[in-house]
C-alpha cells in the first residue's frame, strides 16, 4: 500500500509512513460534470452576455482564491452568510443580456445548476469505497440549495458530508479540511482529498493531506487505487 512518503507528488515534510485510509471529495465538477460545461449551459440558455460575467466572476473569484484573500460574495454565500437571494441579486445586478437588458435576479441559482450532471461512475466509485470499508466525506462548498445535492443517496457514498454553508467554513481554508477530517477520525496525512480546483488541493496538501487535482473519472479511480493499493 502506498504511503505519502513513497509519491514524489507529495510535499517533502510530510515524507513519513503514514497509511492512507480516508477519501474525502468535493461535489461540483468531481462527482457531477464539468462546472465550466453547467455555466456555459446557462449562459447560452439565458442569453447572458459572456463578457459580463467573465468580468465580474474574475474579480469575484480571484478574491475567493487568491493569495492576498480579499472578501466578496462568493465568501459570504459559501460560509451561509449571506441568503440566496442576495447573492443573486448581488451577481444579477453585475450582469446583462446579449440584448442589453439587465438579468432577472429572481431564480438565477436554480437557472445557472439546471444544467448539472451527476456522474454516475463517480457515484459508483465511492459506493464501492465506503462498501469497502474506506471512510469516506464529502467536503463541498455549497452555492445555493439547487447545487444537485441527491442528500438521498449520501448514506450510501460518504461516512461524513460537509457542506460550507451549513458549517461556516469554506475552502480553501485550513479548518475545514481539519474539520472533515476528524470528522472522519483521521489525520490529515491519512487522507486523500480529490478536488477540481488547484487552489484547494494546495491547501489540503499544505495541511499533510495527499491531493488529486481532478481531471477525468477515469484518471482519478485509477489514482485513488494507487494509493490505497486496492482494486477499483
Amino acid at each position: 500500500m502506498l504511503t505519502p512518503g513513497d509519491d514524489p507528488r507529495t510535499p517533502a515534510k510530510y515524507h513519513r509512513n503514514v497509511e492512507l485510509r480516508g477519501v474525502i471529495t468535493d461535489w461540483g465538477g468531481v462527482m457531477t460534470n464539468p462546472i465550466a460545461e453547467t455555466v456555459n449551459a446557462w449562459l447560452e440558455a439565458d442569453g447572458i452576455d459572456r463578457d459580463s460575467y467573465v468580468a465580474v466572476m474574475r474579480e469575484w473569484v480571484s478574491q475567493a482564491f487568491g493569495d492576498q484573500e480579499s472578501e466578496s460574495p462568493i465568501h459570504a454565500l459559501e460560509r451561509g452568510e449571506s441568503s440566496h437571494a442576495d447573492f443573486e441579486q448581488a451577481l444579477a445586478t453585475e450582469l446583462r443580456l446579449i440584448s442589453g437588458e439587465p438579468v432577472p435576479g429572481d431564480g438565477l441559482l436554480t437557472r445557472m445548476w439546471a444544467g448539472s450532471r451527476r456522474d454516475q461512475g463517480m457515484l459508483n466509485l465511492f459506493r464501492r469505497l465506503k462498501a469497502a470499508g474506506v471512510p469516506t466525506a464529502l467536503l463541498s462548498n455549497s452555492w445555493g440549495a439547487d447545487y444537485g445535492y441527491p442528500r438521498e443517496l449520501f448514506p450510501e457514498m460518504f461516512d461524513a458530508v460537509v457542506i460550507s454553508a451549513e458549517v461556516g467554513m469554506r475552502k480553501p481554508e485550513a479548518r475545514i479540511f481539519l474539520h472533515t477530517a476528524g470528522l472522519l477520525g483521521l489525520e490529515p496525512a491519512e487522507c486523500i482529498f480529490v478536488d477540481d480546483i488547484q487552489q484547494n488541493i494546495a491547501a489540503a496538501e499544505d495541511l499533510g493531506f495527499t491531493g488529486i487535482l481532478h481531471l477525468d473519472r477515469d484518471s482519478t479511480t485509477q489514482r485513488i487505487s494507487e494509493l490505497l493499493g486496492v482494486g477499483l
